[in-house]
């Protein structure tokens, strides 16, 4: 039975704030887990990259916090600063069409520390972001952790991981007892549980493990080259398609900044997101991506975690994933709500069984194709085939 959000125990001005939005019924995740942190108890979910796990917790962190109360009552850690950026964007959506008093701030490392110190004065109701900053500002005591009701975990797999249990547990251990805590993954690996366990109180894990198929609007496709002409049969493609909005991915975040630079020699309109920028510039690439002012945006799979971008036409991938659902995640950007989209895979010779492990795990088609005279062609039919 599909339950609506009212059915839920959601408030009204929630609800309404949904469906200025578009929103009507909730997905597997919101509809599974919002009754029990509605219960202040502590939830695992898991579910695939798109289904709605910002909204499943956001919603009944908004329905508990107390808006005459200027505290922070709620805490949300990410493993990425555009992650934080992007939860407080959909914080602010939500808080404006629902016409509620809730405030929020985004606090993440390599920014002025003195600039958000002023901004925490005025009593975040919700704080998003990076986990080292955050412990850094509480054990400066610019952020209060004995006021939170909720701590949430978004991405818990890379938040609990070797490189970031550690401090992700030392805030934790600054909140109260009490403090309930939500950790939400698209992928749940025993190592997370097991770190998790040493957390949680009695939770309820929600897995909707419902076989993700890949939207059939999306067309696969791969061009064969040598591993060092791979940028060379980018550059071509991206002149022959002109993508209108268009993700390129690699898989090392350290080479994003050498490649963007190697794909503005080569005279394209480039930017990246990587650890190693400024906020002011990732920032910037990201509000120049989404505005159309560059249609070329490069990242890896760890940088674009939690990314949602509307309108991506192409999927590039220069590099095929290491792990075969990251394939999916990746290509799972392009193609929604029933919009066409186009996924290219440049390749090497030895990738190729990687291609056909792809179409076996997904029940998908990827069409080897080539170039010819400023056309994708059909390598066996020579037939033009329709640009994207």
């Amino acid at each position: 039975m599909n339950l609506n959000f009212n059915q839920l125990g959601l408030d009204e001005s929630l609800v309404n704030a949904l469906k200025l939005q578009g929103i009507i019924e909730p997905t597997a995740i919101q509809e599974q887990t919002i009754p029990f942190i509605l219960e202040a108890r502590d939830v695992v979910g898991q579910s695939e990259t798109g289904t709605g796990k910002t909204l499943a917790y956001l919603l009944p962190i908004f329905q508990k916090i107390d808006t005459l109360k200027r505290e922070t009552q709620a805490m949300i850690l990410t493993p990425t600063h555009e992650l934080a950026i992007q939860i407080q964007r959909e914080i602010e959506l939500l808080a404006n069409a629902a016409g509620l008093a809730i405030t929020s701030a985004a606090i993440i490392g390599n920014v002025n520390i003195t600039r958000q110190i002023e901004k925490l004065r005025e009593k975040q109701h919700i704080i998003v972001g990076s986990s080292g900053r955050i412990l850094e500002l509480i054990q400066k005591k610019k952020i209060s952790s004995q006021t939170i009701k909720t701590m949430v975990l978004d991405e818990a797999d890379r938040l609990l991981d070797e490189n970031n249990s550690q401090t992700v547990k030392a805030v934790i251990k600054t909140t109260l007892s009490r403090t309930q805590l939500l950790l939400f993954s698209a992928t749940l690996p025993p190592v997370t549980l097991q770190r998790a366990s040493e957390l949680l109180k009695n939770p309820e894990v929600i897995r909707v493990t419902d076989k993700v198929m890949i939207a059939p609007t999306i067309t696969h496709m791969y061009f064969l080259a040598e591993q060092r002409d791979k940028v060379e049969a980018l550059r071509k493609l991206v002149r022959m398609v002109i993508p209108p909005r268009a993700l390129i991915f690699i898989n090392k975040s350290e080479e994003i900044e050498k490649m963007v630079e190697t794909l503005k020699f080569h005279g394209l309109e480039t930017e990246g997101i990587y650890g190693g920028a400024s906020k002011i510039n990732r920032r910037k690439a990201m509000d120049d991506f989404k505005s159309g002012k560059i249609s070329l945006l490069v990242a890896s799979d760890l940088a674009a975690r939690g990314l949602d971008i509307k309108g991506i036409t192409h999927i590039f991938n220069l590099d095929l994933p290491e792990d075969p659902q990251l394939y999916l995640h990746r290509v799972g950007r392009t193609g929604r709500a029933g919009e066409s989209g186009i996924a290219i895979s440049i390749v090497n010779i030895k990738e190729l069984p990687y291609i056909k492990r792809l179409e076996n795990m997904f029940e998908i088609s990827i069409s080897l194709k080539e170039m010819l005279q400023g056309k994708i062609i059909d390598p066996k039919k020579k037939t033009v085939v329709k640009r994207g």
